[in-house]
């Protein structure tokens, strides 16, 4: 056993918005077995592409996505192409599509004629905005998802009155985390019941889920949470939490509990120890009366004085040293050289044999001690693992599946 996941086969017919799910699956040693149209998936045009040469086997996005997996490609719109597929699913654990509301009924694929034919088969359908409902047939991009769902609302500044959206793909991540875990308890219920199901995922009701305390403040409070720069989103103002250190680095400050008496006290032996505590240690700071009217002043004035004088990695570690949650914000291409990461294993080096090379890739999550976790493969190339699958899993012989070929079904 080489993953906790290891001796479970999940067919993916998923885009953009499920192959992170697939990741996670095949990651923790499932065999994933990606189907895509004859030319290949449409995710493999997204760039960059390596060394900036577009090709549909040397997107980096589809690199990253992809990990682990086994890949085929399969004509659903034929005929012998749907019976393949009914022959795969019923040797697999789990069903991914991300196709819209329907497709696969209209082809004789739905759930209940492959549930019908597999028992013990889990079908996950990951949709925009789930199998029913008046939005289920509406077009969808992760943008819309994160205004419609309710992040870019807390997303901003709290001096621009314009919402933000937090990123690339985050709706497509929250999505396809929501089926991963739904997946995992209905594989869960299989051990007990023996019996598959059927899961309709709705990216929308994921990204839904995830805008943490802003809609129970609304439903029970009434309170409409306002978007804080670089902060959690609040009813009012809150202090600010982000400084230009000395090195044109910013660092994120986080005072635990608010300015009070004590976070005062400590802030002044913060400070103090670099000779910058202004008036912090004054008596006058144990009111808390006058550390509410002296707030700019102390957060505006000396804190942002203090970070400015030093670099920002010195001074979030001096700060972490007495108790207080400070942080650099660190660009994506400072994290390989983490200090931590590196000494807990986090980067992976993934070989590709057709190139010759090696690349290293983000690790895992989690460590597990006993069913460790994986990057098994690179990403296929398109139609990689043709024979493989046909042959060693369908048992055809290769006079057969040149002939599949040359009818165009895979």
């Amino acid at each position: 056993m080489s993953g906790p996941l290891h001796g479970l086969r999940v067919l993916e017919l998923a885009d953009e918005k499920g192959q992170f799910c697939g990741k996670l699956l095949g990651d923790l040693g499932a065999d994933v077995i990606k189907i895509e149209p004859l030319g290949g998936e449409p995710c493999r045009l997204v760039g960059p592409f390596l060394n900036d040469v577009a090709h549909p086997d040397r997107s980096l996005s589809f690199w990253y996505y992809n990990t682990s997996k086994r890949g085929i490609t399969l004509n659903l719109a034929s005929e012998d192409g749907r019976a393949l597929f009914r022959r795969l699913a019923a040797t697999a654990d789990v069903v991914l599509e991300s196709f819209r509301p329907g497709y696969l009924e209209s082809l004789g694929l739905g759930q209940e004629t492959l549930r019908a034919e597999n028992p013990a088969l889990i079908v996950c359908s990951l949709t925009p905005f789930g199998q029913t409902g008046p939005w289920r047939d509406y077009e969808s991009a992760d943008l819309l998802h994160m205004a419609a769902g309710g992040e870019m609302a807390s997303c901003g500044y709290d001096d621009i009155d314009t919402p933000i959206a937090p990123g690339g793909g985050n709706a497509w991540h929250m999505g396809c985390h929501y089926a991963y875990m739904a997946i995992m308890a209905a594989l869960v219920y299989r051990t007990v019941s023996g019996v598959g199901q059927y899961i309709d995922t709705s990216i929308h009701e994921a990204c839904a889920l995830t805008t943490e305390s802003a809609i129970a403040n609304y439903v029970y409070r009434g309170e409409v949470l306002k978007r804080q720069t670089g902060r959690h989103h609040a009813v009012g103002p809150t202090v600010r939490t982000q400084f230009p250190a000395k090195d044109g680095k910013y660092v994120t400050a986080l005072i635990s509990g608010g300015l009070n008496p004590r976070n005062v006290k400590n802030l002044a032996d913060l400070m103090g120890a670099y000779e910058m505590a202004g008036d912090l240690a004054d008596p006058k700071y144990q009111d808390p009366a006058t550390i509410a009217a002296s707030t700019s002043h102390i957060v505006d004035g000396l804190l942002a004085d203090f970070i400015a004088s030093l670099p920002a990695e010195e001074v979030y570690h001096a700060a972490q040293a007495r108790g207080f949650t400070w942080g650099a914000v660190r660009a994506p291409e400072d994290l390989p050289d983490d200090g931590h990461l590196q000494d807990r294993g986090f980067w992976k080096t993934v070989e590709h044999p057709e190139l010759g090379r090696s690349f290293v890739y983000p690790g895992e999550a989690a460590i597990y001690n006993g069913t460790p976790w994986e990057i098994s493969r690179r990403a296929p190339l398109i139609g990689e693992h043709n024979e493989d699958v046909y042959i060693n899993v369908l048992g055809l012989s290769k006079a057969q599946v040149s002939e599949l070929v040359a009818f165009g079904t895979i």
